[in-house]
């Protein structure tokens, strides 16, 4: 009979701390949308679309950017482009996301560049209102957000 409280116990004993664990393991966090395109200026370097990958790990979030609206002039290694995405933020501010971590790029190519990687929090609404690329530190590229992100802005 004590084997069977002993074990009742143990078993009673193990739920509670699962389900305690369970409470304060921290929830999991998502962005949406996941994808969004919009178009852009890249001034005498182009024009036209590009896409918006996002993903979210708590405060931490990352953006991935492709664009047919520069095309790689030469071949651009990967690793050689620093890029700065300014966003909107929540309608009244801005907030960037940066970073140098491109894809190997061969001349003629649609540039990619990420992930670039951000702060948010919970709520935040973030809408791509430009982008600068540094190639090689000395090329610079602005671009200018010429339409509204669609589906519509990320919700972190």
């Amino acid at each position: 009979m004590r084997r069977i409280k002993l074990g009742i116990g143990t078993a009673l004993g193990a739920a509670a701390l699962a389900t305690g664990a369970l409470t304060l393991a921290p929830t999991a966090t998502a962005v949406t949308p996941t994808t969004a395109t919009l178009t852009a200026d890249c001034g005498t370097f182009g024009s036209g679309r590009a896409t918006l990958v996002a993903t979210q790990d708590g405060t931490s979030a990352t953006i991935t950017l492709s664009s047919s609206a520069i095309k790689a002039p030469i071949d651009i290694p990967a690793g050689s482009v620093n890029s700065t995405l300014t966003l909107s933020k929540n309608g009244s501010d801005t907030t960037t996301f940066t970073g140098s971590s491109n894809p190997a790029i061969p001349s003629g190519s649609d540039v990619s560049t990420g992930p670039l990687t951000g702060t948010v929090a919970a709520g935040d609404v973030l809408e791509a209102t430009s982008l600068k690329l540094v190639v090689f530190g000395l090329i610079t590229v602005d671009c200018t957000a010429t339409s509204a992100q669609s589906p519509g802005p990320f919700t972190f």
